[in-house]
């Protein structure tokens, strides 16, 4: 009788933590669709300086991307890890999750969350300044794989808060197709966004190729580099180049709300998939 109202509780509290997410996640969706809806007219001064931009930047930052993804996913995790303090880290969660399994109220849940948040701070900071100091000097497309450096150390941060791992293909799959949503507009959101939602609740799947990885580099790359590509332009001019170096914690942010939800959500899913 005991386990059982211990059980009732935690899903419960899981249940209501779930409805919180899928608040939050209405929110992004209208978010996104109403700048759609607004479309290119909004922004008058950005379509004019698109139209400044030479025709094979979006090429060539879309290669960039996806080199920079190819570069930090395959070099750059054991350099990432460095500056992660991923045992601690590790303990931590163990420590929360602990509590969440013997007290099982939506308060150990929140402080989780809480808990996975708290390094964006900081990691906003580091962006901000590695931004800016690179736009002074008209550095624009050098930057990326710095800034995809950021992003993805946030992410293995998350991942780590809550109990996952990030290095294997199929984690990074999710990985890539959770970034290629959070900077997708529209439509394209919604359909990226159930693609993750799919991933979160499908049975662990170890038949993914580095085929498959390639693919989801290239879609994450194309995202990335329509979203950015005035902001990098900028960055790229010098003296001017300040503006488009702001944008970086912008997106880094961005990126790592959504993200946040998404292991947040996985983590309660698994926690009612073991009840």
């Amino acid at each position: 009788m005991f386990f059982q109202r211990e059980s009732s509780r935690i899903k419960t509290s899981c249940e209501k933590e779930l409805r919180y997410i899928a608040k939050q996640e209405e929110r992004l969706k209208k978010a996104v669709l109403r700048k759609a809806a607004y479309g290119p007219s909004v922004f008058v001064w950005k379509e004019k300086l698109e139209q400044k931009i030479p025709a094979k930047l979006y090429e060539n930052l879309r290669t960039a991307f996806g080199k920079a993804f190819s570069i930090v996913f395959e070099q750059g995790t054991g350099v990432i890890e460095k500056t992660i303090p991923k045992e601690n880290l590790i303990k931590d969660y163990e420590v929360q999750n602990y509590a969440v399994e013997l007290k099982g109220t939506r308060r150990e849940l929140k402080q989780l969350r809480r808990k996975a948040s708290e390094s964006e701070v900081r990691d906003i900071a580091v962006t901000s300044a590695e931004g800016i100091g690179l736009g002074v000097l008209g550095i624009g497309l050098p930057d990326i794989v710095i800034f995809i450096g950021f992003i993805l150390r946030g992410i293995y941060e998350t991942a780590l808060h809550y109990g996952f791992t990030y290095d294997t293909p199929e984690e990074k799959l999710l990985i890539l197709k959770m970034m290629e949503a959070s900077m997708s507009q529209g439509e394209e959101w919604i359909k990226t966004n159930n693609e993750v939602d799919m991933f979160l609740v499908k049975s662990k799947n170890t038949d993914h190729t580095e085929a498959d990885l390639f693919l989801q580099i290239g879609k994450t790359a194309d995202v990335f580099a329509l979203d950015m590509l005035l902001a990098k332009f900028i960055q790229g001019l010098p003296l001017i180049g300040i503006l488009g170096g702001i944008g970086n914690p912008v997106y880094y942010s961005k990126v790592m709300r959504y993200v946040q939800l998404k292991y947040h959500k996985r983590y309660l899913l698994e926690i009612l998939k073991n009840k």
